[in-house]
């Protein structure tokens, strides 16, 4: 039997309604910025594997430093215990983040960091006396799929059946730089009300949104807003931290910093699973008690995974390599001179570009999901490449260890698929 065939028994994939869709595609073996299927064919990760894996599969300084730790220990409880590997990597992820930033949280997934900053903002006022209970998002934003992250989150597509048991969430527009006094002023009124909690936003780019991009002076204006009103701000870095704006987070580039921020994905990788929330020194204190209750009760069994801290303190020493810089900086020129390129497209209605995160709209008016979103995927596949539409929406997002070829062909493959789908 084919892997598909063996898949089909038993698998239920995510994002998947398995009556319409076809088989899942078998991938044998991964390696740099390629995949491989069961027949030797290859194809360009040109999304990281939902940006994760940004210096390729299986890099072998990130396998070893792993293996090497597996050796050593495994895992671990992280109440009452700590260990080098979960200190080393705190202090060197310290050095990376935005200073306000001060400590650490463990968790599994990006999903579960925004659950944990969520909560977190909400004791945070319940401790200080407090009664706030109202968080504020974005319009189409997307923080996860557990409840509480799936609360502030913003797309029907994927919280339609659990809309009637999310928490109370107000939406705001996000700034696009013509509209930023428009959207502080919106925020302004429920600010008003005292009973803000939290604010949880994608800074600079809204992934799930098709990479929608907002104005960073807008974003600044309203965390300085959510300030003067007691009202902490959560950035979620899960997709646009370590480097993939152009600086190693997306938070770097505000002039108002975030209270705490989520971390997950390209943080390890991608070679093991690992969520974590930083906060400021005031947030941290306000837990910090002679009362039991007022510690921050929450905890997961593979918080500060040695073999996962192993793996982000790799992955950060490439990161801030010489080497893995000048890629990040070949990749957003080479973007560039793509995009004069081709934004005037007969095909084209929009593009837009952050750091190496690239995204095409066409013209034509495709479901996020369905028949026609699967044949562009295909088309791609059929070319070697792995791109995974949004409805009308195509978006690169290379590993930063991508050569200039591989770069090319990716470009070449886009080019062809405006012909092909453009009209």
């Amino acid at each position: 039997m084919s892997l598909s065939d063996r898949d089909s028994k038993h698998l239920w994939h995510p994002l998947t309604q398995h009556k319409l869709a076809g088989p899942a595609f078998p991938i044998t073996r991964a390696s740099g910025v390629y995949l491989w299927d069961e027949a030797g064919n290859s194809y360009i990760d040109a999304i990281s594997s939902w940006y994760i894996s940004m210096y390729g599969h299986c890099n072998p300084l990130i396998t070893s430093a792993v293996a090497e730790q597996m050796l050593r220990m495994d895992q671990i409880v992280f109440s009452g215990f700590t260990h080098e590997p979960a200190i080393a990597m705190s202090e060197k992820l310290m050095a990376l983040l935005p200073k306000n930033q001060q400590k650490v949280f463990f968790s599994d997934n990006g999903s579960t960091s925004i659950e944990v900053a969520v909560k977190m903002a909400l004791q945070y006022h319940f401790n200080r006396a407090e009664k706030r209970d109202l968080l504020m998002a974005f319009e189409n934003g997307f923080h996860g799929d557990t409840f509480g992250a799936m609360s502030v989150s913003g797309l029907d597509v994927y919280n339609g059946p659990f809309s009637d048991f999310s928490m109370e969430v107000k939406r705001i527009t996000p700034p696009n730089g013509s509209n930023n006094e428009q959207v502080l002023k919106d925020l302004k009124k429920y600010l008003a009300t005292g009973g803000v909690a939290a604010f949880v936003f994608e800074p600079l780019v809204q992934g799930a949104a098709a990479m929608q991009l907002n104005d960073a002076a807008g974003l600044s204006s309203m965390i300085a807003a959510c300030h003067a009103a007691g009202t902490l701000c959560i950035a979620d870095e899960v997709m646009t931290g370590f480097g993939k704006t152009g600086t190693h987070f997306a938070s770097e580039q505000l002039s108002e910093l975030p209270d705490i921020i989520c971390l997950s994905k390209a943080l390890t990788a991608g070679l093991l699973p690992m969520g974590l929330t930083t906060c400021t020194q005031a947030v941290y204190d306000a837990f910090y008690s002679d009362q039991l209750a007022d510690g921050f009760f929450h905890g997961h069994t593979y918080s500060a995974n040695p073999l996962a801290c192993a793996a982000a303190i790799a992955a950060m020493d490439l990161l801030v390599s010489e080497e893995i810089q000048q890629n990040i900086q070949k990749i957003i020129d080479s973007h560039r001179e793509f995009d004069a390129e081709i934004k005037t497209h007969d095909a084209v209605a929009s593009t837009r570009q952050c750091g190496v995160i690239y995204a095409i709209d066409l013209k034509k008016d495709i479901p996020r999901y369905g028949k026609e979103r699967d044949a562009i995927l295909q088309f791609f596949m059929d070319r070697g490449v792995y791109l995974r539409p949004l409805g009308n929406t195509i978006y690169i997002v290379p590993p930063f260890v991508i050569q200039q070829e591989e770069l090319q062909k990716i470009y070449e493959v886009l080019r062809e698929a405006l012909v092909a789908f453009g009209a």
